[in-house]
């Protein structure tokens, strides 16, 4: 304990955000008005100062418990004005005493102070020459060795005048500062300030290993710079000045606008390869690496053509119809000239039957919008590498096909068509599909990284336009990345516009008679429709339409000159036969015959649906390829009949002594699918009931055990394939009216179409009423006689079947 004596009153001035340390001569900065009193004040009483540090230097006015127990006992001697400096004073620090009291009065701040008695300070022979040692080193590692400083520092006699004296060279933390001011103990000072010295030291030696190294590879980079322009005079002089693959890559990585990364990766492995030598294997795979790099299209970007209406002309002048379609990319460019580089490419799904025009629509869009169109065909695509590449450590290897298209397109924003994406599988090898959720996802493509660059690529301005026939074979996370637009097939007037305006001139042009008068009248074109194609798109009637050309072409070839117009004689003699039946499903009513409406991946369908009863135990038979679903909708059917017998004037115990047989044909083909359920249970109502079914009436829809018509798909694809076929009514489930405006004029126009709710509905709409009994089951002593009746075409109802009961 140190004992507080003598108490005296002198002006005080309280310093901010810095320490002082006695035993040297300094000059002090003045800011505030009343420090400069003070210090005035004591040069005028003979100069002594009581010299305190305020804990916070945002306090104008500090109190006693604001600034530090211990102050520094000065004495002015001088008050300094200088231009640039402000007030200084010039102050003569003496040693440390424990201030008492404060007074905040005006002029200036007053206070008293004691002497601090028996101070405990030392000379610590072996903690000074330590100290002084670390305080030499870390002036040599700064280079900032002063003979006379080091001079100063030997003379102190005890550790805490050197305490005090280093404390007063070094920048310190300000905590530092204040533990260091009210530390009495002299050793105890000298050794936190050598802690802080040795701290510095190693700060300092870390600091100069890293300018030393870069001076160093400054020097280096100097070095091989003159080395490299000696080789090349060198080159010069033996006659040899064409640069060296070096150099060529240099220079075109330089060009390329690589991002930073990228440019510190390629320029990595360019010195990797100018330290192997030419005939080692590595250094081409190295320079193959790198041309790769140099090549892609980093920061080359092909400008939009943002005019709304051009777009839209050129989309018309090459598509008929596809307004869905259209009118995506409208949005797009509308949106893209709005919100400028912000908005991400598109990534669409065209959705739809073969020959409807989806990779032809996708060309159209690049040319619309003065893009760049690229395109992948995916069908049959198993390996994972064609999408992200190879790794580079296999021989042959090379990057995927999203990086090779983006290299061959020559900029950034193009149109890729990935064509077929429902066609690709999945082996050993890895699940394309899979790779290709990281480049049809906007929240992941704009740092896709192929396996084979190992460096990000941004494909965000990419618009990716896929191609499908179904959906059910792509994956759900694949599928939920893309926006799907359904382009279903064409109606009889469409393909006929599309015929005249886009078909005959390209297959007139195709096949050299491009300036020849040639006509198809509109009978003949509706029978090469009707009779020589049944499609969901246009690709059949487009090589009908090829095949009548060319045989206009062979007269024109023997001297004829035209003009030709192609009557529908014509037709039948260059097209032979016709291939299709075009009118109704079937022939006349009948019992038991059904027309149902199904989709394929060709477009919508008529689905005929056959029901014979023949005697039996009970025995149900389906054939026609028919799936799980299918066959689950016709038990559900059946139970449906059995269950309301007696209200459809049936005995419940007849479907126990027959066999059912349901036939779909066109066998080869796989059904499925629950739509039909209507169709079903109808058809076989219609056996049991032997009343007739409408030739003229097609449905579609689900049914449950209690007879409720459930909502179906695809509806516009399967009532353009009943149109197509002829047929007058459509029946379809009640919550699929509300699709109904969605379909084309000609469909609404041409068709009644007839909501329903339950399958009585149904059955009232499509059954003619009984021209004879429905079965019934005669009670003879033990026999049971079950009447069938005759099959369609046959000339006498089969007798009846005799059973045991």
């Amino acid at each position: 304990m140190t004992e507080i004596t003598n108490l005296k009153h002198v002006p005080i001035v309280p310093l901010r955000g810095g320490a002082v340390f006695p035993g040297i001569t300094t000059t002090i900065s003045i800011g505030r008005r009343r420090s400069l009193a003070a210090a005035q004040a004591a040069v005028e009483k003979g100069g002594e100062l009581l010299i305190l540090v305020q804990y916070n230097s945002e306090i104008e006015l500090p109190k006693a418990q604001d600034v530090a127990p211990i102050g520094i006992l000065a004495t002015v001697r001088d008050v300094l004005r200088a231009p640039h400096m402000g007030v200084q004073m010039l102050v003569e620090l003496h040693r440390r005493v424990r201030f008492d009291t404060l007074d905040n009065h005006e002029p200036f701040m007053m206070g008293t102070y004691a002497e601090i008695a028996n101070q405990m300070d030392s000379s610590n022979y072996e903690v000074m020459a330590q100290a002084i040692a670390y305080l030499e080193q870390y002036a040599d590692t700064l280079g900032e060795a002063n003979q006379q400083v080091m001079a100063t520092t030997r003379n102190k006699t005890t550790a805490g005048q050197l305490a005090d004296y280093i404390a007063g060279l070094l920048n310190l933390p300000f905590e530092t500062e204040i533990k260091l001011l009210t530390t009495v103990d002299g050793v105890e000072r000298l050794q936190v300030a050598t802690e802080f010295l040795k701290q510095e030291l190693r700060i300092a030696e870390i600091r100069h290993k890293i300018q030393k190294d870069a001076r160093e590879g400054a020097d280096k980079a100097q070095r091989e710079y003159l080395l490299r322009e000696q080789m090349r005079a060198i080159r010069k002089e033996l006659g040899d000045d064409a640069e060296s693959a070096g150099d060529e890559l240099r220079d075109k990585i330089a060009a390329a606008g690589m991002p930073p990364h990228v440019r510190e990766r390629a320029e990595k492995e360019l010195k990797r390869l100018e330290y192997q030598g030419p005939q080692s294997a590595e250094s081409g795979v190295i320079r193959t690496y790198l041309e790769w790099l140099a090549e892609l299209p980093w920061n080359h970007v092909t400008e939009d053509n943002l005019d709304i209406h051009h777009v839209r002309q050129v989309l018309d002048t090459d598509h008929y119809g596809l307004e869905d379609v259209k009118d995506r990319i409208v949005e797009y460019v509308a949106v893209r000239k709005l919100a400028g580089n912000k908005m991400k490419g598109a990534i669409i799904n065209l959705y739809g039957p073969p020959g409807v025009g989806k990779t032809s629509i996708a060309t159209s869009v690049a040319r619309a919008i003065g893009r760049e169109m690229i395109r992948i065909s995916l069908g049959g695509v198993r390996d994972e590498a064609e999408i992200r590449g190879h790794r580079r450590t296999y021989i042959g290897s090379m990057p995927g096909r999203i990086i090779r298209a983006l290299r061959d397109a020559g900029t950034n924003n193009p149109v890729i068509v990935l064509d077929e994406v429902d066609k690709v599988g999945s082996d050993w090898r890895g699940d394309p599909a899979a790779a290709l959720l990281e480049v049809l996802d906007p929240e992941q493509n704009d740092k896709f990284t192929d396996h084979y660059l190992e460096v990000p690529f941004d494909l965000s301005q990419v618009i990716f336009i896929t191609t499908s026939n179904q959906l059910n074979t792509i994956p759900g996370p694949l599928l939920d990345r893309m926006e799907t637009i359904f382009m279903p097939g064409y109606i009889e007037e469409e393909k006929m516009a599309i015929a005249r305006g886009y078909l005959l001139k390209k297959q007139l042009e195709g096949n050299g008679i491009g300036h020849t008068d040639v006509s198809l009248e509109d009978v003949s074109l509706r029978k090469i429709i009707r009779h020589y194609t049944r499609e969901a798109g246009v690709r059949h009637l487009e090589r009908s339409i090829g095949s009548v050309v060319r045989k206009v072409a062979v007269k024109v070839a023997g001297g004829q000159n035209g003009p030709f117009t192609i009557s529908e004689g014509d037709v039948v003699e260059f097209l032979g036969p016709e291939k299709f039946n075009y009118g109704t499903a079937e022939e006349k009513d009948e019992i038991g015959v059904v027309t149902g409406l199904a989709v394929s991946g060709f477009g919508g369908d008529t689905l005929p649906i056959e029901v014979i009863l023949s005697e039996g135990n009970g025995k149900i038979t389906l054939t026609g390829s028919l799936g799980d679903v299918m066959r689950e909708s016709i038990q559900a059917a059946l139970t449906y009949a059995r269950a309301n017998a007696r209200s459809l004037g049936l005995e419940p115990t007849v479907f126990d002594h027959v066999n059912l047989h349901v036939h779909v044909p066109d066998g080869a083909t796989p059904k499925d699918g629950p739509s039909a359920g209507i169709g079903m249970a109808t058809a076989i109502i219609s056996a049991f009931t032997r009343r007739q079914v409408r030739r003229d009436v097609a449905m579609t829809g689900e049914v449950t055990l209690r007879g409720k018509v459930l909502a179906i798909g695809g509806l516009k694809s399967k009532t353009i394939a009943a149109h197509r076929a002829g047929i007058k009514t459509v029946i379809i489930p009640k919550d699929n009216a509300k699709d109904i405006p969605e379909l084309p004029e000609s469909i609404r126009e041409e068709l009644t179409l007839i909501p329903v709710h339950h399958l009585s509905e149904v059955l009232e709409l499509a059954l003619r009423e009984a021209t004879e009994p429905p079965f019934a089951i005669e009670q003879r002593s033990e026999r049971v006689n079950v009447a069938i009746p005759a099959v369609s075409g046959a000339t006498a109802p089969l007798r009846a079947a005799e059973e045991m009961s």
